[in-house]
């Protein structure tokens, strides 16, 4: 293998949000990596826009929560409008849940705000490097690590960086999965689609009835931040070099007389897949580079938040030695089942969308009124989300079961959030103090949950960061636990362990925590 330039723990490639979450996470939990992006900035155009209550549990743990909701908008835009066209009025709304107000199983509250709006805060959340306007073009591997070529077209200048570990985030069209040959399955490209953006003075409008997303029958629209700014995106016209994207924008708004000034067009494929892996030796992808989810619903940012969320405590694990090589195989285990179950919806949701839209072109073609039959393009399931967003559950993977069933696999029909203290799913959250959730407990550590700590603590020795708090004893009965009972939760606040009663052996929690992070221990 050729000699390296430098050498690093972790080489991320990607400067997206899932990218940046995953510096800011390695950093946190003790390992600083560098990363690079082919781009020369972070992105100005404003792309992925809602961040739901599970990414927001995520960065509250980064201490971001309170800068990210700073520049969003505020909660009463968290709804969707359909309309004929945008200056018409409604035939159908609803609320986004965890958006639109908060939920009481969780400390947080979902944001609407725009990618270019976040990336910014995710940049300024870690020291580690970043290279801008580098690309990688070249990946070898060895038993050891990863000796990558990054190409910086700027200078003209290649360089080589050794990397115990790759996690690529580069999104859908990846180098990193191309280079390595990985597969696809799922429906692959869905269409293609382009993004206006443009000023036009439609406050007075939006701040009537606002909303983050109106869907009308020409496309839809989107304000892009809280003082101004919109974009309109819908289906690429067959000549698009051609196109009147003025004109477009003016149908779809449907007022005489407003004039729209267009700033920037960008075009787009809609791709709807998952990875046929996501791990290759020791090269790990996440995000879109993962699995491309579509843009109806918001999950495709979200779902590649969770999955660094799952893997950057692993990787700090293995790097700093309290954890076996083993337990990166429990990545990929844990989350290409969500990847698949995620894409399966928000497919299902873009065909409920696309075709409410196309019919009611239909009918206004006929001349037919909205209130004659306008198919509401949701099921119950379009906006009920939470079962998917909080409900993430790994019935195999890093859990402790102990003879233990393992958690029932979500099923898509299951919509609805219900809190349980099983191994595999998320901590449910409580309140220990006013201001802190059981979700705050886990940090840079395993932490054992228990409103009895004296029989557990001569076992929480070991190279592994563990810690125990107390839990208050009216939190025991709920998660199913007699007052010696215990939880034991994984960095990534999901539940890797629970005994309902007393430890059943002097080294009960050794076992357990050996057994998950694949490490035998002193």
């Amino acid at each position: 293998m050729p000699a390296a330039d430098a050498e690093v723990p972790v080489l991320i490639v990607g400067g997206g949000p899932v990218g940046l979450t995953a510096r800011a996470l390695l950093e946190r939990w003790g390992v600083r990596a560098l990363l690079v992006e082919k781009h020369r900035e972070l992105s100005p155009f404003p792309r992925s826009r809602l961040v739901n209550v599970r990414s927001m549990e995520i960065y509250r743990r980064l201490g971001l929560t309170a800068e990210i909701a700073a520049a969003a908008f505020a909660p009463e835009y968290g709804r969707v409008r359909f309309r004929d066209t945008l200056h018409d009025d409604d035939f159908a709304t609803a609320a986004m849940v965890g958006v639109r107000g908060p939920v009481p199983e969780s400390p947080v509250t979902g944001v609407l705000t725009s990618q270019d709006r976040l990336e910014p805060t995710l940049l300024g959340a870690a020291d580690g490097p970043v290279r801008f306007g580098v690309e990688l073009v070249g990946l070898a591997e060895d038993a050891d690590g990863v000796v990558a070529v990054l190409l910086d077209r700027r200078l003209g200048r290649r360089t080589r960086v050794r990397a115990r570990y790759v996690l690529a985030a580069d999104g859908a069209n990846s180098t990193v999965r191309e280079l390595l040959a990985i597969g696809t399955t799922g429906p692959g490209a869905v269409g293609d689609f382009t993004t206006v953006v443009f000023d036009a003075d439609l406050d007075r409008r939006r701040a009537h009835q606002p909303a983050g997303v109106y869907f009308t029958a020409h496309g839809s629209f989107a304000p892009l931040y809280p003082e101004g700014g919109w974009a309109w995106f819908g289906p690429t016209p067959e000549d698009a070099a051609r196109a009147d994207w003025s004109g477009l924008v003016a149908r779809a708004l449907g007022a005489a007389g407003v004039p729209a000034e267009v700033l920037r067009v960008q075009h787009w494929v809609m791709n709807a897949f998952v990875a046929e892996r996501f791990r290759h030796g020791r090269i790990l992808l996440a995000g879109d580079a993962a699995h491309a989810i579509p843009i109806i619903g918001g999950l495709g940012m979200n779902t590649g938040i969770a999955d660094v969320h799952n893997l950057c405590w692993k990787l700090a694990g293995v790097l700093q030695g309290w954890a076996g090589p083993a337990l990166l195989e429990t990545y990929e285990t844990e989350r290409l089942p969500v990847a698949h179950r995620t894409l399966r919806q928000a497919v299902a949701n873009t065909k409920l969308l696309t075709g409410v839209q196309a019919r009611r072109r239909e009918q206004l073609q006929s001349g037919e009124p909205a209130s004659s039959g306008a198919e509401l393009p949701w099921t119950d399931r379009y906006f009920a989300q939470l079962g998917l967003v909080l409900g993430v559950a790994y019935p195999e993977g890093a859990v402790f079961l102990d003879g233990r069933p393992p958690a029932p696999a979500p099923s898509d029909a299951d919509t609805d959030y219900v809190p349980t203290a099983e191994p595999g799913h998320r901590m449910p959250h409580m309140w220990l103090t006013p201001d802190r959730s059981t979700l705050d407990a886990p940090d840079t550590w395993f932490t054992l949950l228990t409103p009895d700590p004296a029989p557990w603590e001569q076992q929480a020795a070991g190279p592994w960061p563990l810690r125990i708090e107390n839990l208050p004893e009216e939190h025991a009965a709920p998660c199913g636990l007699s007052p010696r009972g215990a939880l034991l939760v994984r960095p990534d606040g999901h539940i890797a362990a629970r005994w309902d009663d007393r430890p059943p052996s002097d080294r009960a929690l050794h076992h357990a925590v050996t057994t998950l992070t694949r490490n035998p221990g002193p």
